[in-house]
């Protein structure tokens, strides 16, 4: 054991002196900025506990996105989804497929220039939430919706680079204090209701939900054979094999391994329910002996294959005059809500880490840090991809010692070497997945307690936010119901108190939020004076590399304006 201890010192010590540990400030590197604590191997191994963390997203991303029904086109008049048309399905695999090559090509790439540029422990890929907001509402369920999926990439692109507009012109701050703090914590917890609700469901997740008539809800969980055409179950309800591989695997096992803190518990719940569901002479197997599950299987068999992306390369529309409307709603939810997870995450991440100036509400290099993840939204639009955005699964990586963008590099480099397993995360069943949705939901639900329920001007409106994100099958429209609520009822009280001077106020009218909508002129600009900065470097007197001023950096960063710290507690 010693020797082992003293190999691994002596590779850290060799890194930390490299240029590799220059960049990355590792501890013993000699950069008079080091991190206390940063090591080569520390590093990687956080990077990998990131990586078997949110590794999950390459499977579950694909399986939402491809019910959007992509770049395939349905022809039949009678059931505008062609949800038994043979060859539209077959449409849907090859869809899925490039989906899981894209997903894991931007996770990398985004991952590896995040560290690289911000030098932060924190991993980028398409974002849960906002990918069924694509799918499901924007897009619709195979194409149903109002806007049609080449033209939503186009929403996803423009939000990228407006993102980069707003974050260089300080804009960011103003948009983000706007919303109430309720609102923003109950966006996020409704968000989390609405994948629960996807993953109790079908076609992407374990389907014991389904729609029924006249109540909206009911009793899923039988096998397909027993659906009707609006996907409610005449018959054998929970007893669908598939249903309960997933909750015992999926679910309870999942529970129980993070009951236990076991760092990859969802990726090995994933990985055990799919694994079970492989063989085919079982009556839960995910490739029946029929036309499409041939199709599956013969895909499967390729074990390691690169899936070029055709079908969904550059497949964006940009004639936006064609429903400049929807368009517009699209594109403005896009923005907002990935404003607010990613300044949300980006903060509480950097926090955790302990680089974050809670005083300021600030941490180091975000403006850089929020170009990066816009600059990554237009890019992954180009590979069919819905927005991407900070994970908060990043904090698996620091809880293991992650203390800078060596472990994000990591984490890319990871999802770059698993586009060439496309056909293992291409045979992962809806089942295998929709438990992970349901605990996922679990887990962005625990901040409402944040919610300010003292204040009934407060409590209704989040409330209600709440409540129609996941009732409406909709980020935007729960959003814009609470906002309505919230103007309402408070515009109300602040009218019946300027005619009253004062002397009608509710009860609990001391107890009510703070609004933080307004921002200083001085707010504005700063970023784009901290981005350029950025790219003015000097050369260090022993290195030839070049490396970005260290003095410049800490300018910066005392300079730069973010949003207060309660925003951190949205996500």
């Amino acid at each position: 054991m010693g020797y082992f201890d003293a190999l691994l010192n002596k590779v850290n010590k060799g890194f930390a002196q490299s240029s590799v540990g220059r960049l990355f400030r590792l501890e013993g590197s000699g950069h008079e900025n080091a991190l206390p604590g940063s090591r080569f191997s520390t590093e990687i191994r956080a990077g990998l506990t990131t990586f078997f963390t949110m590794a999950y997203i390459i499977s579950v991303n694909a399986i939402i996105l491809k019910d959007s029904g992509g770049t395939c086109v349905c022809t039949d008049e009678k059931d505008p989804t062609c949800i038994k048309d043979p060859a539209y399905n077959e449409c849907l695999l090859q869809i899925q497929r490039e989906l899981i090559t894209g997903t894991a090509a931007i996770a990398g790439f985004a991952s590896c220039l995040f560290g690289l540029l911000t030098n932060m422990p924190v991993a980028l890929a398409p974002g849960m939430g906002l990918n069924a907001y694509f799918a499901y509402q924007v897009v619709g369920f195979h194409g149903t919706g109002n806007i049609p999926y080449r033209l939503a990439l186009t929403a996803v692109f423009a939000e990228g680079w407006i993102f980069i507009a707003l974050s260089l012109l300080g804009m960011r701050q103003w948009l983000v204090r706007l919303l109430p703090t309720s609102l923003k914590i109950a966006s996020a917890c409704g968000i989390g209701l609405f994948l629960a609700v996807i993953g109790l469901s079908y076609p992407a997740g374990i389907g014991a939900v389904t729609g029924a008539y006249p109540a909206p809800l009911d009793l899923g969980g039988c096998p397909s054979e027993f659906l009707d055409e609006f996907g409610h179950c005449t018959g054998q309800k929970m007893r669908n094999p598939q249903l309960w591989i997933g909750l015992m695997f999926g679910g309870l096992l999942t529970v129980l391994l993070m009951a236990y803190r076991v760092k990859s518990a969802m990726i090995i719940g994933i990985l055990i329910t799919s694994i079970i569901s492989w063989p085919r002479a079982t009556s839960f197997t995910y490739f029946p002996y029929d036309e499409q599950g041939q199709s599956k299987f013969d895909f499967f068999k390729n074990v390691v294959g690169f899936q070029p992306i055709d079908k969904l390369l550059r497949a964006n529309d940009w004639n936006v005059n064609a429903n400049p409307g929807q368009f517009a709603l699209a594109l403005f939810t896009f923005l907002y809500v990935d404003i607010l997870d990613c300044t949300a995450t980006l903060y509480s991440m950097a926090r955790f880490a302990g680089v974050a100036d809670a005083g300021k509400g600030d941490f180091p290099r975000s403006t850089i840090a929020y170009c990066t993840d816009a600059l990554s939204i237009s890019i992954g639009s180009l590979l069919g991809l819905s927005p991407v955005t900070a994970f908060i699964e990043s904090g698996s990586g620091i809880a293991e010692g992650g203390r800078t963008g060596l472990t994000a590099v990591t984490t890319g480099l990871c999802f770059i070497i698993s586009i060439f397993f496309a056909p293992i995360f291409a045979s992962i069943p809806p089942w295998a997945t929709g438990c992970t949705l349901i605990l996922i939901g679990c887990m962005m639900m625990r901040q409402v307690i944040a919610i300010n329920w003292t204040y009934i001007g407060d409590a209704v409106p989040a409330f209600v936010t709440l409540m129609f994100i996941p009732f409406s099958y909709s980020i935007a429209y729960g959003l814009i119901a609470g906002l309505f609520t919230h103007v309402i009822i408070n515009g109300t009280i602040f009218v019946i108190e300027k005619l009253s001077r004062g002397r009608l106020l509710p009860d609990d009218f001391d107890k009510r939020e703070q609004w933080h909508g307004h921002v200083s002129e001085t707010d504005f600009f700063r970023p784009l004076r901290s981005f350029a900065g950025f790219f003015k470097v000097e050369k260090h007197a022993v290195s030839t590399s070049v490396e970005v001023s260290t003095e410049r950096f800490q300018k910066v960063d005392e300079e730069t304006v973010t949003p207060p710290e309660h925003v951190y507690r949205e996500k």
